[in-house]
């Protein structure tokens, strides 16, 4: 039985196309799993309670450095003037080209997060949902810049 060349045809447009899906499944496979374990330390990443009524007037820098992945690494600096946090800004981390906060989920930026730290005075407010890791890793940059606008 004899195949038409239409019927070869179909079958080769078939196979390009499950190579393609194929390259792209396995592509997707070894992101994820190369970007597994700076997943998995930000999961785990406990963000610590910073008393907001002693903070010293100044800018302070803050960073977060995955150990187990820099995808998602982050620097703030914040500016506190009277004992209160003035401006939160995004050194590096979740900004577009133009240095703005970038548009995560929903239209919700880290910008968005900080002014939740700012109206509650704590660093213990809802992560962006869909977008927890970089949440919690822009935090633990602000915390760590509070660290150092503590009273001592």
């Amino acid at each position: 039985m004899a195949v038409s060349k239409t019927g070869r045809r179909k079958v080769k447009i078939w196979f390009v196309l499950l190579i393609i899906i194929g390259v792209a499944v396995l592509g997707t496979a070894i992101a994820l799993l190369a970007d597994a374990p700076g997943r998995q330390e930000l999961q785990t990443l406990a963000i610590g309670n910073i008393d907001f009524t002693k903070l010293q007037d100044g800018t302070y820098v803050g960073e977060y450095n995955g150990a187990k992945g820099d995808s998602r690494n982050a620097t703030v600096e914040v500016i506190i003037s009277g004992g209160k946090i003035t401006e939160i800004n995004i050194l590096k981390g979740a900004i577009d080209s133009d240095g703005n906060p970038a548009e995560l989920i929903d239209g919700m930026t880290i910008g968005d997060l900080f002014k939740r730290v700012i109206e509650s005075k704590a660093l213990q407010v809802d992560a962006i949902s869909g977008a927890t890791l970089t949440s919690k890793a822009h935090l633990k940059a602000l915390e760590n810049a509070l660290i150092q606008a503590q009273k001592q």
